[in-house]
């Protein structure tokens, strides 16, 4: 093994391993980092919305942020307050993401996917003060659900909001043309904000520290609720740049972004890394469709691709496929969910993604704790999840939290400038996942003798849905509140498309009776539809241990050999 790799190998026999340390961590705050790439490449081509037909080099990018950042400081928000923003991948969603670090705002990522509940949880639990909203998008009525929890809106005056429901929420800004009572409108916001004032947000820039929070993203919770994962600056600042190190990325590069924007997906690994080097941002469009996202790589000529595994078989499987050009492409990430070796080995053939990486982590974390660089062999890309980032350290540990030997199973944890401040107004959960600076992912990983990892599965019982993380006991939890039902259990099966898909299993109240379809029909509207169980089998009862323990194991075996389903080896 050379020299360089050689650090980054586990010591004495221990699965304990340390990243490299040669490029310092930057101090600096996302619009200081922002500033940078506007300063080196002005008029160089930095976003591209192909369905809202945007085109900005970076400077016009940072005069947008500017406008926005002005707008909202006149509507009185501060440093420190929240703001969420619920919406799919639009322009608005990546100018709010900088203008309100630029004014210390904490931005809420809200999954466009959420519905009543989760959104009355996810803004009362921060605080937010502020919400930017799209319209709708495919079935979610947006506007009209924050009138469902805010029916106040309708006589208020804009900004003005004092809702029962939603008591911290005074600001409601709506994107697109129609005016509805009670909200602003974006374009009004950012209208009239000219250059003079820029001096004022300098001022307040100035006094933003790297190491202060900027950003809560929900996580499933497994116990029930979503917890507010709570990153910094210089978390997430530095998780972008050496993910695009590994990527070997410039501002020659062009980043096609079908990934979700809320997510750390889109925000950092694509992002926050194309910011950091004044890579060019194309996005496809609102969400992810294969036809398009072809489109845009070829027509854009784009040198690198993001996707979760799903996305990149569904352009592999499409019938138009041969019909696209792919021959810009160099790089990009596979991640989100573990990586079938059979689809990484096509898209390296197929996609001319010669050097595409894997990439591995967790909100909490920044995301990422393990990425496989451009350079490492075609074997350990497709097989594992690579090595450990930069600055990091990452020890695998067995259930008493001493360090397995190479090779053996143990849970993966972090620590280092990406673990997260905490989740937000919930100590108790913090200190659970977070202990002597290690966060406990709850993933069951190896490494081998030259520190590439493997994860193999979960000490917790979350599935991962065509990249989402979906927590078994947040969908039980809203399914006891049916009527008719006295126990339920849901888990995750094997599933070619997504990976894995939702199963419940229920245990009806004596003498009732219902349908899968009664029970998926209670969920609609209710909770996000990757949550929404696609299997539901009514039970007598659940296999148990003699200790009353429930054996999800068994119920999943049998539904796997009732479906005759298949599991993908993945990295």
């Amino acid at each position: 093994m050379d020299q360089e790799n050689a650090g980054l190998a586990p010591r004495n026999g221990l699965s304990y391993v340390k990243g490299d340390t040669t490029v310092p961590l930057s101090e600096a705050t996302i619009p200081q980092l922002l500033a940078q790439s506007v300063q080196r490449y002005p008029e160089r081509p930095a976003v591209v919305f192909r369905e809202q037909q945007i085109r900005w080099n970076w400077r016009e990018f940072s005069q947008a942020v500017d406008a926005l950042a002005l707008g909202l400081h006149r509507l009185g928000l501060r440093k420190g307050d929240r703001l969420g923003i619920w919406s799919p991948n639009r322009v608005e969603w990546l100018v709010t993401q900088f203008a309100t670090a630029r004014l210390g705002i904490i931005l809420v990522n809200i999954n466009p996917a959420y519905r009543l509940a989760e959104l009355e949880y996810a803004l009362n639990k921060v605080g937010c003060k502020a919400i930017i909203a799209a319209e709708s998008f495919k079935t979610s009525q947006y506007l009209a659900m924050l009138q469902t929890l805010a029916p106040e809106l309708a006589q208020c005056e804009a900004g003005q909001l004092h809702a029962q429901k939603l008591p911290d929420l005074r600001i409601v800004i709506r994107m697109g043309e129609a005016r509805t009572p009670g909200m602003f409108n974006y374009d009004d916001i950012v209208a009239g904000t000219a250059n003079p004032a820029v001096g004022e947000l300098d001022a307040i820039t100035a006094t933003l520290d790297a190491h202060e929070a900027v950003n809560i993203q929900f996580t499933s919770g497994t116990t029930g609720n979503p917890k507010g994962a709570t990153l910094t600056h210089h978390n997430i600042v530095n998780n972008g740049r050496f993910i695009a190190m590994a990527m070997r990325f410039s501002e020659q590069d062009s980043l096609c972004i079908p990934v979700p924007l809320y997510h750390c997906f889109g925000m950092v690994l694509a992002v926050l890394a194309c910011v950091s080097t004044g890579a060019n941002m194309v996005f496809p469009g609102e969400a992810f469709d294969p036809a398009a996202t072809m489109r845009a790589v070829a027509q854009e000529r784009c040198t690198a691709l993001h996707g979760v595994p799903t996305m990149f078989i569904a352009q592999l499987d499409h019938p138009d496929f041969s019909k696209y050009d792919f021959s810009s492409l160099r790089t990009g990430i596979m991640a989100g969910s573990p990586c079938p070796i059979e689809t990484m080995k096509r898209v390296i053939s197929q996609m001319h993604m010669s050097e595409v990486t894997i990439a591995y982590g967790m909100t909490e974390t920044s995301p990422v704790s393990f990425q496989s660089s451009t350079d490492d062999p075609l074997e350990k890309r497709v097989t594992t999840v690579g090595r450990v980032q930069p600055h990091l350290e990452v020890k695998l540990v067995d259930a008493s939290g001493a360090i397995v030997p190479v090779g053996e199973k143990g849970e993966l944890c972090t620590r280092g400038y990406s673990v997260m401040l905490g989740y937000w107004d919930d100590e108790t959960k913090t200190r659970e996942a977070i202990r002597d600076g290690w966060m406990h992912t709850g993933d069951l990983a190896t490494l081998d003798e030259a520190g590439y990892c493997n994860i193999v599965g979960r000490v917790k019982d979350m599935l991962i849905r065509g990249g989402e993380n979906v927590y078994p006991r947040e969908i039980e939890e809203f399914l006891f509140r049916h009527p008719k039902i006295q126990a339920v259990q849901v888990f995750g099966v094997p599933d070619p498309k997504y990976g894995e898909e939702v199963c419940a299993w229920v245990v009806l109240k004596p003498g009732q009776s219902a349908t899968e379809d009664e029970i998926r029909a209670f969920c609609q509207d209710q909770i996000a539809h990757y949550k929404i169980p696609r299997y539901i089998r009514f039970v007598s009862e659940m296999p148990m241990t003699v200790t009353g323990k429930v054996q999800k194991f068994i119920m999943r075996a049998s539904m796997v050999d009732e479906l005759g389903l298949t599991e993908s080896k993945t990295a």
